[in-house]
């Protein structure tokens, strides 16, 4: 059974939320929409540091309970809505990788792309959380070859997280657009929900940028 309980998805637009938003559409699940305007510091207002004092979308509260981070709402949303068949069940012989692949991401591509943008180094190797970029790199190239997604024909909803990801690095050149990537992208792209919700996203961008400058 679906939660009966409140979900709310704290959300900026053209950010990381982006793909929360995009996975509770995909899941079918209700919730409520609390946009924050970046370009106004809504993000920064004592309102919302006291949802998350680190002041980062997305962040989602069902009911009294709050998660925030990128692998934790994906896990905890899907899990959450089980009908909808975007997480492998707790007996599933998928769910290692599944859970594997959801906080990868955050934990070893971030710091990696961030790191070659910022043109340093990773540290030593003892102490970096992912080794080298171009290892990250190969990994992922390698999940991804045989397709279509990141466990073949089987969709999840680390699909969602890395291809909304993906998008957006290889938009801006911190990921090259190596063949299995740009191809998974694009299949992700192509996913109606994902193309309705970055079109509102644009717009609600737009908005809020029109709202900062007459404010």
């Amino acid at each position: 059974m679906p939660t009966t309980l409140p979900i709310t998805l704290f959300y900026a637009p053209q950010t990381r939320a982006t793909g929360v938003r995009v996975l509770l559409d995909e899941l079918g699940a209700p919730y409520r929409l609390h946009a924050l305007n970046r370009n106004a510091d809504d993000h920064r207002s004592d309102a919302f540091l006291a949802v998350n004092p680190l002041g980062k979308v997305p962040a989602v509260t069902v009911g009294d309970t709050l998660i925030t981070e990128q692998g934790a709402i994906y896990t905890y949303l899907a899990d959450l809505f089980p009908e909808a068949g975007l997480a492998p069940a707790l007996d599933d012989p998928l769910r290692g990788a599944y859970l594997r692949w959801l906080f990868l991401y955050g934990s070893c591509l971030e710091p990696a792309v961030v790191d070659r943008f910022m043109e340093r180094e990773p540290g030593p190797r003892g102490m970096s959380p992912y080794g080298t970029y171009d290892a990250v790199l190969d990994l992922i190239v390698a999940q991804l070859t045989p397709g279509p997604y990141l466990f073949g024909e089987r969709f999840t909803a680390a699909d969602l997280l890395w291809g909304t990801a993906l998008s957006w690095l290889t938009a801006f050149k911190l990921v090259p657009e190596d063949p299995p990537i740009r191809d998974y992208v694009k299949r992700i792209q192509a996913r109606p929900i994902v193309q309705r919700v970055q079109a509102d996203d644009a717009e609600l961008a737009k908005r809020h940028q029109a709202e900062a400058v007459r404010a």
